[in-house]
């Protein structure tokens, strides 16, 4: 169904969150004549029409103007009603176009929609984000691809502009079935690291003796640096994805496993961590932010700044 062309694609894009943001502004900075939909947050879509970007106001009128566009939303409940709802993207979408979803995404869905879209003539791809805002913003996202090679090499360009690691993982839903595997992955580290805090402070071993064992060692990653910011030093913006997108996206990998007859009891512990601390609040909790919930309910003071790791 693609149709690769020699002329400069015509790129829509929904959803100027604190990823796509950046992502768009790559593609628009990079030369893609860029499309996208208004939001209520007024200084994004200002800054996006200072770049050069032109305003839409329904997702049928974006999907109009691009021959690729891209998602980049909470999870497959909005990717649902963009594609599905009034003024949606079915009713503007041109054959021969593509839409790319860049949210962490219910693979159920993804299949639904990607057959739905085929219907009409058009090629469907999801390509979920790794890596956080700052390198959105520096377009040097890793972006995990599920697509059929021909789309894929359509896309290539496109994704070029905002993301230093492109990984084609295989055809369309395989993107989101492995970015459930690689959040799996991270926000067991979450869990383990934030009950590994709480268990230091209640034998007297406070966070940063325990950040001198761990950091530089073999158990260091990136992400360990990036989630202990939070309870070293009460910065909130170095690993900014929220706890209820966590959850969501347990949710999601708790059901693929139901879904191949897999028993995941690791994957429910993470979920269970994770559903605590989101019914807990506030909503604006970010996930390094577990480590607080779990010291609160086990009677460790893990104050963000303090470092203390103090048994109340």
């Amino acid at each position: 169904m693609t149709q690769p062309t020699n002329e400069k694609e015509q790129i829509g894009f929904i959803g100027l969150g604190l990823m796509g943001h950046g992502i768009a502004k790559n593609i628009v900075e990079k030369g893609y004549p860029l499309t996208f939909l208004g939001r209520q947050d007024r200084a994004k879509a200002a800054d996006m029409t200072a770049r050069g970007g032109r305003e839409a106001a329904t997702p049928a009128a974006v999907a109009e103007a691009a021959s690729i566009v891209f998602l980049c939303v909470t999870g497959s409940p909005q990717v649902e009603a963009i594609v599905r709802g009034p003024h949606g993207l079915k009713a503007g979408l041109k054959p021969g176009s593509v839409v790319v979803d860049c949210s962490t995404s219910d693979p159920t869905s993804t299949a639904a929609i990607a057959a739905e879209l085929a219907d009409l003539g058009v090629d469907f791809a999801d390509a979920p984000l790794s890596r956080t805002p700052k390198e959105a913003w520096e377009g040097t996202l890793d972006t995990m691809v599920g697509a059929t090679g021909e789309v894929f090499q359509r896309l290539m360009p496109v994704l070029q502009t905002w993301a230093g690691r492109i990984v084609h993982i295989g055809g369309p839903g395989d993107g989101h079935r492995m970015k459930l595997i690689n959040n799996f992955i991270s926000l067991g580290y979450a869990a383990l690291y934030s009950e590994a805090l709480a268990l230091a402070g209640k034998v007297g071993i406070s966070p940063q003796r325990f950040d001198s064992v761990i950091r530089s060692g073999r158990m260091d990653c990136g992400f360990y640096q990036t989630f202990m910011q939070w309870t070293l030093d009460g910065n909130r913006e170095a690993h900014r994805f929220t706890i209820a997108n966590a959850f969501k996206d347990l949710t999601y990998l708790e059901s693929m496993a139901d879904a191949a007859g897999l028993a995941n009891p690791l994957g429910n512990a993470t979920k269970n961590a994770f559903a605590g601390a989101f019914a807990a609040g506030p909503a604006d909790q970010y996930v390094p932010m577990l480590a607080t919930h779990v010291g609160r309910i086990n009677g460790v003071d893990l104050t963000p700044g303090t470092g203390k790791g103090q048994v109340g």
